[in-house]
């Protein structure tokens, strides 16, 4: 079987998975994938939100991006991830201003909040049918979790002015999130969720009307550097003055530096039967929830009320054969009002996680940048990241050199070890979620 994530899952070229968010997104017709030679101001790969923000932002300032997308607009993460809009990044603040400095950290939350901000005034403005909504929970499986989550509400209150976050008990939270599995929690108004996919197809719309061009099935097969750099698809190659690698957890191997820092792993979503008259048995508000599992699980229902449950279950670059299966074990623990209802839907997708959990941008050359490595975190981090891209090759570096300060190590023994490695850690976390300790 092939090892590249762009073919290895997925075999039907072109073709958006059988998810809930394809069937209910008006997708458009493909698009022509690139033939021969061409010239470009700036060469992006993939049309994420990554690409096609950063794209977006350049074509609004006079310069001509060409994106170079293996498959279709939001095939990938950006198109089947849960759909939640999370504030900051995978590290608390008070851990990030640990690591790198209270005005260092200070700097990425300002980033974190202009993505949301981004999202949520684009959606507003351009995509309504993706409907983001306000609220994300997040629930704690021990008191001491909860404890530190107060702590880190605390924080952001006292120190960022950020009063979004309401600290629930255990009762408070359980009216809430209706499982008897968590003992407390904490609610952020400032954070949502969306439709990710409808999200995507408009921003790639918004993209091409300020003047970028997308070509669709367009594999990059590699990647020749220079003043111009080339890059090399099946049928064409695309030179241009700066690159912008965006295909994060579905990028090949193209670069080594990035190969040795991001890895790609799986999370699969269920969507069950509609359940109009039953939703409210499980959720008080139409909010999303994450928990506190190193082995996450996120959930939330979608507007004909279907209940959406994700986690990863697999750390390998291939989809298990079951997927289902898993997810409805999973979801029934949580939630045993649900044990019945009929899933209809699975999913799976490739997501690129860091050794950190924290993004990775990266200058690889003078004139090629790199952003990914989201960590399932990347619904609104994506976007400001691509637009940070543009934004620095427009001589407007600030936003990139901040986020570029976060630490992200290459995995020891570099991309042919990375896997092997953080499997047999993550199979380790996901045994002690199992034993709760």
């Amino acid at each position: 079987m092939p090892r590249d994530p762009l073919t290895r899952n997925d075999p039907v070229p072109g073709a958006y998975p059988a998810s809930w968010y394809a069937a209910s997104a008006q997708v458009s017709e493909a698009r022509g994938s690139l033939k021969g030679s061409h010239r470009a101001d700036v060469a992006i790969v993939g049309a994420g939100y990554t690409g096609l923000w950063a794209a977006k932002t350049l074509a609004e300032r006079g310069l001509k991006p060409v994106v170079l997308e293996a498959h279709r607009v939001g095939w990938g993460a950006s198109g089947r991830n849960g759909g939640q809009v999370g504030s900051g990044t995978n590290w608390h603040q008070k851990q990030l201003e640990a690591r790198i400095g209270r005005d260092a950290a200070r700097a990425v939350w300002d980033i974190c909040e202009d993505g949301k901000r981004q999202l949520r005034d684009f959606i507003a403005a351009e995509a309504p049918d993706a409907r983001y909504l306000p609220g994300v929970a997040h629930g704690e499986y021990s008191a001491a979790e909860a404890r530190e989550s107060r702590k880190n509400a605390e924080h952001l209150a006292t120190h960022y002015g950020y009063n979004q976050v309401e600290v629930l008990d255990r009762d408070a939270f359980r009216a809430l999130v209706k499982s008897p599995r968590y003992v407390g929690g904490v609610l952020d108004r400032g954070a949502g969720h969306v439709h990710p996919l409808r999200y995507a197809l408009a921003l790639a719309r918004a993209a091409e009307r300020a003047g970028a061009v997308i070509h669709e099935g367009s594999i990059v097969l590699g990647i020749d550097k220079g003043q111009p750099a080339t890059l090399r698809t099946k049928d064409g190659e695309l030179k241009a003055d700066h690159v912008i690698l965006a295909g994060n957890g579905y990028m090949p191997d193209l670069e080594p530096q990035v190969a040795a820092r991001v890895m790609p792993i799986n999370s699969f979503i269920g969507a069950t039967e509609p359940l109009p008259d039953h939703w409210q048995d499980v959720l008080a508000q139409d909010i999303a929830v994450a928990d506190s599992k190193f082995v996450v699980n996120y959930f939330r229902f979608s507007e004909d009320r279907r209940f959406l449950f994700g986690g990863r279950e697999s750390y390998g670059l291939g989809f298990p054969k079951d997927i289902g299966g898993p997810l409805r074990k999973r979801l029934a623990d949580l939630f045993p009002q649900l044990s019945g209802a009929r899933i209809e839907h699975v999913w799976g997708g490739t997501l690129g996680i860091t050794m950190t959990r924290l993004p990775l941008l990266l200058r690889v050359a003078p004139n090629i940048l790199s952003g990914g490595g989201f960590s399932g975190h990347g619904v609104a981090l994506s976007g400001i990241a691509g637009r940070a891209m543009a934004e620095a090759i427009l001589g407007q570096a600030g936003r990139f050199d901040a986020l570029a300060t976060l630490p992200t190590p290459r995995f020891p023994g570099g991309a042919m070890a990375r896997g092997p490695l953080l499997t047999l850690a993550m199979t380790w976390y996901a045994l002690r979620d199992r034993l709760g300790v």
